[in-house]
């Protein structure tokens, strides 16, 4: 799985993962690219050295960190061939690499490793970010935003219907959350020097989608990836049923159609 919160249309079936789809994605951009901004707001005087954006995915993100740092190396790292590509596109970085997230090393001590809406893909917290803290310039910063969504309807729903409804593939009594409290990050990451942990829950108005719930347009493209990619195509229409069914109740329309969709996202840096 590449580790990066995009794409919706699937492009494998139940034998694989799928690869990220740049243009279903694409959709909602803005709401996408907002905490990434928010977060590009909070990082000050960096040192010598790259910066990198790790789990670039589609690029998004490129054109504000070639603004904000026009001279320095911008290497974008995915492990998604067609976001990649959409990433070369827009011409914000100087370099590209493909590699798993998990494994990338870098070739210089970064200034900068920012990671917009990734790293929540990725297991092993506990190792994975003391890790890149370690790979850090002196006095470089850490800065990541991952979604803390996933006791939300929008996200519980999709877990509990895939385990009644596919109980032989999908099994979620030892899961836990892939993000962890903010208090936990930390206690984590002040060891490796100065820490900032804050949380903000966007209130996003979704614009009326044609033959869908508007929650679940936005889903598709990034949760929902891992249940679609194993089930069959009558099995993904019962699913998306039953799933659009229980959003239209948690997530009532507007008179204008719209929806308007709560979602929590966690903030950390860290100054080395």
């Amino acid at each position: 799985m590449t580790a990066t919160e995009h794409s919706a249309a699937r492009t494998a079936g139940p034998a694989g993962p799928s690869d990220w789809d740049p243009a279903a994605y694409g959709r909602f951009r803005d709401l996408r690219l907002r905490p990434a901004l928010d977060l590009l707001a909070r990082i000050g005087a960096i040192p010598d050295g790259p910066v990198v954006d790790l789990g670039c995915g589609n690029g998004a993100v490129g054109p504000a960190l070639a603004s904000r740092w026009p001279d320095r190396p911008r290497i974008g790292v995915d492990s998604s061939a067609a976001m990649l590509a959409e990433a070369r596109a827009k011409g914000g970085y100087t370099s590209l690499v493909s590699a798993d997230v998990a494994r990338w090393k870098p070739d210089a001590a970064p200034a900068l490793i920012f990671s917009n809406a990734a790293l929540h893909w990725l297991a092993d917290h506990g190792v994975l970010l003391p890790g890149l803290a370690r790979m850090l310039a002196p006095e470089g910063m850490l800065a990541v935003q991952m979604p803390r969504q996933f006791f939300a309807p929008s996200h519980r729903f999709l877990r509990d219907f895939a385990a009644e409804m596919f109980a032989d593939r999908f099994d979620f009594a030892q899961w836990q959350s892939p993000v962890w409290a903010p208090s936990d990050y930390h206690r984590l990451l002040s060891p490796f020097g100065t820490v900032d942990v804050w949380e903000t829950e966007y209130l996003q108005r979704l614009a009326p989608a044609e033959d869908a719930h508007p929650v679940r347009r936005f889903t598709e493209s990034t949760i929902m990836r891992p249940f679609l990619d194993r089930l069959s195509a009558a099995e993904t229409e019962s699913f998306v049923a039953r799933y659009e069914a229980a959003l239209s109740a948690a997530y009532p329309a507007e008179a204008d159609g719209s929806v308007l969709f709560p979602f929590r996202r966690l903030f950390v840096t860290l100054v080395r």
